[in-house]
């Protein structure tokens, strides 16, 4: 890690304070252990290897009670089972997400500080396990960050065809100026668009078939033969991919020619994205062309620079969704009660982006040596002595 790097980790926001800031809903007389405790235990547990509310229980019995005082609760014993359901389930999940997001808002000041041309993806992911056991708006709409992998906001919808509704309700809870935002092409709307612009920030879209009229203009620009710029190629990146038995080439080309003609708010230049996949021991060819468009100018991002933005949208996939399926097993949850599934997949997202700002990127290993060395976890979250 350079020392400029190091610096700037040593300079991230506490998670325990704003974890101070999560409202109690609780009465006074019923509460008999700080909700701030339980939050801070239950992320070093899931820190720790601990996936679920059963096993977040365990932690400390596992442990010792002398943790108790680290995390400064009140009492010599930790809560059962049944409270760490009750009181996690009634937590205000959008209060807890406020807290959450604010947090990584300052967190990605401090790691983005001086950086242009910053990625944001917007994408939906459901919680499977959950929908099975009847659980209500299983569907979460989350925002990352391309390149550090921190879930910088998370809304709740009933299912993925509500994306489109709710979609201005997550970038309320965003610091557009200045970030670049990603989206599939159901999120490819108009109104997306004016409002990310309108609040200084720009987009790069995918374009499908629900955007028809867009669709077909930019699909008519780019059949061959493509049509001559003063003698220049058109600009054009690509790359090459080998591994897992298949050679990966992605080439984008750009243009501007529909500047002045495509009807859509703030284009700057559309772009053809061809991906072609040989399975090394088949020679089979696979090809696949989507279209896109963006509102950054040739100056402000080329062909290369786009390609970056297309390919590092998936990030939240790779970064996060993943990450949370197979390491954390969040299919395999099954709780229902109340916001627990919402608060559960926060609390996820939590340490998963705590671990990305410390520069920590293989997280199944740091989860095993965190259980090994809980103290470390401990720390991690700005727990004071």
């Amino acid at each position: 890690m350079s020392t400029c790097a190091a610096s700037k980790r040593e300079r991230i926001p506490s998670l325990y304070e704003e974890l101070q800031q999560v409202p109690d809903s609780r009465d006074d007389q019923g509460k008999r252990h700080p909700l701030v405790s339980m939050l801070a235990l239950a992320c070093v547990a899931l820190l720790c290897d601990y996936q679920n509310t059963n096993a977040i229980s365990e932690w400390v019995d596992n442990y010792g009670k002398q943790y108790l005082k680290r995390f400064h609760f009140t009492r010599d014993d930790p809560p059962g089972k049944a409270t760490w359901y009750r009181v996690l389930g009634s937590i205000d999940w959008s209060a807890l997400e406020a807290c959450v997001t604010r947090w990584a808002r300052q967190v990605l000041e401090v790691l983005e500080a001086h950086s242009t041309l910053q990625g944001v993806a917007i994408d939906g992911k459901t919680l499977r396990g959950s929908k099975k056991q009847g659980a209500d708006e299983t569907h979460l709409l989350s925002a990352v960050a391309h390149q550090l992998g921190i879930t910088l906001a998370q809304i709740a919808v009933a299912d993925k065809t509500n994306e489109i509704g709710v979609m201005l309700d997550l970038l309320s809870k965003l610091v557009v100026e200045g970030h670049v935002f990603t989206t599939d092409a159901l999120l490819t709307q108009r109104e997306l668009a004016h409002e990310i612009l309108d609040r200084g920030g720009d987009y790069v879209f995918i374009v499908k078939r629900n955007q028809p009229q867009v669709y077909e203009d930019i699909e008519l620009l780019f059949e061959p033969p493509l049509p001559v710029l003063k003698g220049e190629s058109w600009p054009t990146a690509e790359t090459f991919d080998a591994g897992h038995g298949r050679i990966e080439r992605r080439s984008l080309q750009t243009s501007t020619m529909l500047n002045e003609y495509v009807n859509w708010p703030g284009v700057e230049q559309v772009f053809q994205l061809e991906r072609q996949v040989t399975n090394k021991k088949t020679g089979e060819v696979t090809t696949q062309t989507v279209y896109g468009m963006t509102s950054l100018s040739e100056e402000e991002a080329d062909a290369k620079q786009l390609l970056a933005f297309v390919r590092q949208h998936w990030h939240i996939e790779n970064k996060s969704h993943w990450v949370r399926d197979v390491i954390f097993d969040e299919d395999h949850s099954q709780v229902r009660r109340g916001r627990l599934p919402h608060v559960m997949a926060t609390l996820r997202n939590t340490v998963i982006s705590l671990l990305r700002a410390h520069g920590i990127d293989r997280i199944a290993k740091s989860r095993r040596r965190f259980a090994a060395r809980p103290d470390e976890a401990i720390a991690l979250l700005g727990i004071p002595v």
